[in-house]
């Protein structure tokens, strides 16, 4: 998308707030009933499953990092109805614990109200957890709740980290391939909106055919990091470029985003922290996953 596009996407929503207005009263977040309408197989570790739904307009978005929660259907495949003038925790948390949907976080990947479409990146690791579970079987027409920003909330609704300070000149994006979707979402904003930034992005993926095609500004260097190439556990791969490969500019306008397997993630801010002296609103990290737990 380029500038004059991204302008007239921010004057459409605009519009459509003026046209609907926004509420005083209305929530952050909201449930929207979705139906899986496309799949596409990225690589052998990732699919982009296309959602469609009547109120998509309705959702919103302020940064490539938008955390989402998608809530699966119960065995029987049911979903719940959660009314939208109730706290959608608070009604989940009325629902019998048996009818309550398993529900994990995910990030929006692309958001095309007009289209009412919103895209989502799943990594595909078997089938041992309800959301992969769910996105290795998807066929079209399956349902699923995402409890998403709304786009007649007058205020940020949050739920993203990527906020460099003004000022910034030089960027650092490390992650493994949970954090694949926001990176690749960053790059494309910086590339549309900051093209000078000098921008170095290390992700770690399982497989060399997992290396995708990222669009990115030409001050930007992107380096893949596949488990299976390296021969290396998850996240050694993230430690090591992080010590050995990465640029750290010693001026202050820098700025380091990263995230993936929470361990991992935790090791590599304190290495940034405590042993190269980075302040830590210099700094963002979050912890996406747990080694041993589902990586869901």
């Amino acid at each position: 998308m380029t500038r004059s596009a991204s302008m007239l996407k921010a004057w459409q929503q605009g519009l459509r707030r003026l046209v609907q207005g926004q509420s005083p009263g209305a929530r952050a977040y909201r449930a929207f009933e979705l139906v899986l309408a496309r799949r596409i197989r990225l690589s052998p570790s990732f699919a982009r499953l296309v959602f469609t739904g009547p109120d998509v307009d309705f959702m919103h978005t302020l940064a490539p990092d938008q955390r989402v929660k998608l809530l699966f259907p119960a065995p029987d495949g049911s979903l719940p109805t959660l009314p939208h003038d109730v706290h959608w925790k608070t009604a989940l948390s009325a629902l019998p614990a048996e009818q309550r949907p398993p529900m994990r976080t995910y990030t929006i990947r692309a958001l095309r109200p007009g289209a009412l479409e919103v895209d989502v990146d799943f990594v595909l690791h078997g089938v041992n957890g309800p959301a992969s579970a769910w996105a290795t079987h998807a066929q079209e027409g399956d349902r699923l709740l995402m409890v998403a920003p709304n786009l007649a909330h007058a205020g940020d609704p949050g739920g993203y980290e990527w906020k460099p300070p003004q000022g910034t000149r030089h960027v650092l994006l490390i992650g493994d391939e949970t954090a694949l979707p926001a990176i690749a979402g960053i790059l494309e904003a910086l590339a549309e909106e900051q093209p000078e930034l000098a921008v170095e992005a290390f992700i770690e993926v399982p497989q060399e055919a997992d290396c995708l095609p990222l669009r990115h500004s030409a001050n930007t260097r992107l380096h893949w990091l596949p488990r299976e190439l390296l021969r290396c556990d998850h996240g050694q791969a993230m430690q090591h470029a992080m010590r050995e490969l990465a640029s750290l500019p010693p001026e202050s306008a820098f700025y380091a985003w990263v995230a993936g397997e929470s361990a991992t993630v935790l090791d590599i801010r304190r290495y940034l922290t405590k042993q190269r002296g980075l302040a830590r609103e210099s700094l963002m990290t979050m912890g996406y996953w747990r080694l041993g737990e589902t990586c869901d």
